[in-house]
């Protein structure tokens, strides 16, 4: 099961994760419209309420007018029914716009509160190496956020009306048999309100008993939703991969690979469909017997004369709401266990981005007080290395030299062995790595440009794939057709503004000379690169050697890589070595 699917301790953990979630909508920008949809909401379900009272109240004099066979009468009651229902129609679809809105402005303000927290800068990274929680969060900002706004719409709804349904018609109930006596034993025995109580012991009997057989419910759909995104995931990780597996006729071994992770799903799915079951013997056979448990109810005061045939009818309708209303558990039993493993999971996801968010935050304490690697930006024209270790599964990694510094127009070549933790030096330099020693002293993000071992194309046009970040506006034609005749990529200069499946139209040399593309467009300080020379041609790589000797004379460039010839381009050079525990 998945760990973080379940609260960590009962009631008390589901209630803070039940505020981590409402703390999203209260700081959301959709709060007011919010609240003003939910007044509007309970405004019109109340007036529902109140239509309902008065068609409840119209079941006496139609019904007794059809009992006495008075034609103008029943057509009198007719006319006063088509006006109630017309006046009910019209809250009812008022309320099915109003509770589509909600279900709408609520996936809005959630979702756009998790974007804003998981895309803080490095957070999406830095979350994904705490473990499971970080697992595909695309489910959980996309479909469980989504499935959250729904359900508790859904619920709140059915609440509110439940309430205001009992409220109402629990008055009328008291009413109608508060002057029905029994005969027992020759004693005449008068039980005020008995059908309000025959009302409530039948709607706690069943609320208890699907409490109980619904119970498990709750934990098994924390643990479905788990399992179906490890499904998903497989599945758009073959998606993207089909190529390579295609290639090496892997096919069979990612079939047996999604039959393992479907027949875990299916595992639960089965589990879910007994556990549900075993709930509809309980609200499915409460429900069958509420079609004639009013009239039973209703019939000693109908037998004693006490109540009219109409009124038998009102009674039954009033009982019926009555016990409606209280069996609102019994009916939502299983979306309320859904609903439950559902914020459990949002609000652990949230929870977890503002755990990140303060971790965060101890980076400003004083260096001597941080563990790992310390990372510290400030206004600097330098990288400053000191003493960095780098912890890695098995072993630790340390540069050779203790204090590296790196500024303007240097070219810093440092290479390691393979498994040595070259690309978690590119991310300790990035500030997505921690685990390990030492301080970086590094410039403003914004002067610093990083580029991995695969270059990142996202679906946009060309144009502004070479602006990204920025947005294209920023540079003008010429600045942008000239970097990519730069790179010898002139024949792409038509197809700058269409959008396509770049990543995939085009080979790796091809991607990794529109990322240097791109380098030579933004013109940063610093350029930090993780092997991503060794993907071009020899041509091309003259060509990046030449920019930096022209166009990036002044940029700093460190490069990450394993051991290779000496390349004259490289000024400086630094090891990375393996050390023992005892040397660290």
């Amino acid at each position: 099961m998945d760990r973080d699917a379940t609260p960590r301790s009962g009631e008390e953990s589901f209630m803070s994760l039940a505020g981590v979630v409402l703390a999203a909508l209260r700081t959301s920008p959709q709060r007011l419209t919010l609240v003003l949809l939910g007044v509007a909401l309970v405004l019109v379900i109340a007036a529902t309420a109140w239509g309902q009272i008065r068609l409840n109240a119209w079941n006496q004099p139609f019904y007794d007018a059809l009992a006495q066979k008075d034609h103008p009468g029943v057509y009198a009651q007719v006319k006063v029914y088509v006006m109630l229902a017309a006046g009910l129609l019209i809250l009812n679809v008022s309320q099915t716009w109003l509770a589509q809105m909600m279900k709408l402005r609520l996936r809005e303000a959630l979702t756009r509160s998790l974007f804003h927290q998981w895309l803080a800068p490095k957070r999406a990274v830095l979350l994904a190496q705490t473990g499971e929680i970080g697992v595909n969060p695309d489910q959980r900002i996309h479909a469980d956020a989504q499935h959250l706004a729904d359900l508790s719409t859904d619920l709140c709804v059915g609440l509110a009306q439940a309430s205001l349904l009992l409220a109402s018609f629990i008055g009328v109930l008291w009413v109608l048999s508060a002057g029905v006596a029994f005969d027992l034993a020759d004693q005449h025995i008068a039980i005020p309100g008995y059908m309000v109580w025959c009302a409530l012991l039948y709607a706690l009997i069943g609320s208890l008993a699907s409490w109980w057989v619904g119970l498990p419910l709750m934990a098994l759909g924390s643990e479905r939703y788990a399992r179906e995104s490890e499904v998903r995931f497989a599945l758009v990780d073959v998606s993207e991969h089909s190529e390579p597996i295609a290639l090496m006729g892997a096919e069979a071994r990612e079939e047996q690979r999604l039959s393992q992770a479907f027949d875990a799903l299916v595992a639960i799915l089965r589990r879910l469909v007994g556990a549900t079951t075993r709930l509809t013997w309980v609200t499915a056979g409460y429900g069958w017997f509420a079609i004639i448990a009013p009239v039973i109810v209703a019939s000693p005061a109908y037998f004693s004369g006490q109540l009219s045939f109409g009124g038998l009818l009102m009674a039954a309708a009033a009982f019926t709401q009555v016990q409606q209303s209280l069996r609102w558990f019994v009916d939502n039993a299983g979306v309320i266990a859904d609903w439950r493993a559902t914020l459990s999971r949002v609000g652990l996801f949230r929870r977890a981005l503002l755990e990140q968010a303060t971790l965060e935050s101890t980076l400003e304490a004083p260096a001597a007080e941080r563990s790992g690697i310390v990372r510290v930006v400030e206004e600097r024209e330098s990288f400053l290395l000191e003493n960095v270790v780098l912890a890695l599964p098995s072993r630790q990694t340390r540069l050779n030299e203790p204090l590296i510094e790196i500024g303007p127009g240097a070219r810093v070549h440092i290479v390691g062995e393979h498994g040595c933790g070259k690309t978690l030096l590119f991310r300790a330099l990035a500030g997505l790595w921690r685990l390990g020693g030492g301080r970086i002293l590094a410039p403003p993000e914004t002067h610093i440009a990083f580029m991995p071992k695969r270059a990142f194309i996202p679906d946009l046009t060309l144009r502004e794939i070479l602006s990204y970040p920025a947005p294209a506006s920023i540079y003008s034609d010429e600045q942008t057709i000239a970097a990519l005749a730069r790179l010898n990529l002139g024949y792409l200069v038509a197809a700058l503004d269409r959008v396509g499946a770049w990543d995939r139209e085009l080979a790796d040399p091809e991607r990794q000379a529109v990322a240097f593309a791109r380098l030579l467009l933004h013109c940063p300080d610093f350029v930090v690169i993780d092997e991503a020379l060794d993907a071009l041609s020899s041509e091309v790589k003259a060509i990046v050697a030449d920019i930096f000797d022209r166009e990036l004379k002044s940029s700093a460039l460190i490069y990450i890589s394993g051991p290779r010839d000496v390349d004259p381009l490289f000024t400086r050079g630094y090891r990375l070595e393996t050390i023992t525990i005892a040397e660290s």
